[in-house]
């Protein structure tokens, strides 16, 4: 055979063998072996993070994502300082209340007073300071005659009411015991919108209750506390964590177990959690405690403005071209802000280098300060920014805001006054605002003479500074709720 045939059969017989294996490959890989699983890479979590840490695999070796947010360290460090509260008071009249926004412990109380000859209602507190004080609402024990505490390892302790405040509703009770474990008041200015969250307390007797959420808003103002006090202080924290009936006074915490807020209100037409609570934030309850504790009451500083949160409307209404901060309608004389130069049309838009992009946020850094505390403002005026010393000042009879004194206004040839107190005792109010005379406007509009105005464009009306900021922002076409008799509602919408 000559040796070019014997080369071609070799080389014939490697490329036979090399097509072969070839095609064995492509079988077996078509047919036999499983397919590539491809997965994301998961993130590493630092040790101080709430996420579960560890990465699971699977026989196959295929990495599982971690499980999400974990919150036992919290809970761990939170229960123990959450005690559970049940006040005992006389029975008096009160009807409860239809509102929106509500108190959970006090429309507990209310249904109890109807079965029981002595109300006893429960709800929480939470455990400041290793000997025994106790943070909660004021509507929790104002109206107790005797105050009992449980506390995590169910030893119970009769309680001392150290001091109560109607317009943080927030309230100082003290037992006497040491070594307790206590949860001190972080700074709530950190909390930030979408960050976790944990309420703690003793939703409908079931003690130590842990429910989740996420910060859903910030320096939220409810108007829930203006029936109780004209000076009340609203910058709630907005949570979608769960809170019912006996929640009323424990503790906000975040995922890391710091206290950043006293729980106090839910927005339910029932009285029971229907999507959102709110918390007192821990910077207000911190100073009010210490208030109590040295003074035995709060000494509040007051700036001396009536003040209107600026909007899109008011913008215009005013020709400003800010649209966040606290507008100044108008100055005390008398009190800080006159002195320091603060004028009527100014907009408020810091305290102390803190932002405030509402008249309810500037309420809430300057109820940190006490008479004699000097606060850096800063405004626009005119498109002009400008800075300001404040002293702040007690009202002490002397310097009271206008609107708190006045009792009547006029508006467009109707006149407004506010309810009598026995006025508003039969209407079930604390404060209200009647029309006392009707202009041809609300005339054509079908109002008549003595309805008590409860709404005003969807604001509430509490006061007769509330239904002048409404109807100042009002538009050309105006919606009023109000009611003549308790219970009958009545809805008009007419032009000015």
């Amino acid at each position: 055979m000559k040796r070019s045939n014997i080369w071609f059969l070799v080389v014939g017989a490697v490329a036979l063998v090399m097509m072969s294996s070839l095609i064995g490959v492509i079988l077996y890989k078509t047919w036999f072996e499983s397919p590539a699983a491809y997965y994301l890479t998961q993130p590493s979590f630092v040790n101080s993070s709430p996420y579960q840490q560890a990465v699971n695999h699977t026989e196959n070796g295929e990495v599982v994502p971690p499980v999400g947010p974990s919150f036992i360290q919290a809970s761990s460090k939170a229960r123990p300082a959450v005690v559970h509260i049940r006040a005992s008071f006389r029975t008096h009249h009160s009807q409860q209340s239809n509102d929106f926004f509500s108190n959970p412990f006090k429309d507990q109380q209310e249904e109890e007073q109807d079965d029981f000859p002595q109300g006893i209602a429960s709800g929480s507190g939470v455990l400041i300071s290793s000997d025994g004080y106790i943070a909660t609402n004021n509507h929790v024990v104002e109206d107790a005659d005797e105050i009992e505490v449980t506390l995590f390892d169910n030893r119970r302790y009769k309680a001392e009411l150290i001091g109560r405040d109607a317009s943080t509703d927030l309230a100082l009770i003290k037992i006497s015991e040491n070594a307790l474990p206590f949860l001190a008041f972080a700074n709530s200015d950190d909390v930030q919108v979408g960050q976790w969250v944990l309420a703690v307390g003793n939703p409908m007797d079931l003690t130590s209750t842990v429910t989740a959420g996420i910060v859903s808003a910030k320096g939220r103002n409810i108007n829930l506390l203006r029936s109780d006090s004209r000076y009340a202080i609203e910058s709630f924290i907005q949570t979608d964590a769960a809170v019912n009936k006996g929640n009323s006074g424990g503790a906000l915490v975040d995922e890391y177990g710091n206290l950043v807020g006293i729980n106090t209100a839910i927005a339910s037409r029932t009285g029971y959690f229907a999507g959102y609570s709110f918390a007192i934030p821990a910077t207000i309850a911190r100073k009010v405690m210490e208030d109590f504790v040295a003074y035995g009451e709060v000494r509040r500083g007051f700036l001396g403005v009536q003040i209107q949160p600026m909007n899109a409307e008011l913008a215009d209404i005013t020709g400003l071209d800010i649209m966040q901060g606290a507008y100044v309608s108008s100055v005390n004389q008398g009190l800080g802000a006159a002195d320091a130069g603060i004028k009527e049309g100014d907009v408020i838009i810091s305290v102390n280098e803190i932002s405030v992009n509402s008249s309810s946020e500037l309420q809430e850094q300057v109820s940190r300060f006490r008479p004699g505390d000097k606060i850096k403002i800063v405004a626009f005026r005119r498109g002009e920014k400008k800075t300001f010393i404040v002293a702040l000042k007690g009202l002490d009879g002397v310097g009271l805001p206008a609107a708190d004194l006045r009792s009547g206004i006029e508006f467009k040839g109707s006149r407004f006054r506010l309810l009598t107190e026995e006025e508003a005792t039969t209407f079930g109010l604390r404060q209200g605002v009647m029309v006392e005379s009707i202009g041809s406007a609300m005339k054509n509009g079908g109002v008549e003479k003595g309805l008590v105005i409860l709404e005003v464009d969807g604001k509430e009306i509490f006061t007769i500074e509330d239904l002048e900021r409404a109807l100042l922002s009002s538009n050309d076409y105006v919606n009023i709720k109000g009611m003549y008799e308790v219970g009958k509602l009545q809805s008009y919408s007419f032009e000015w």
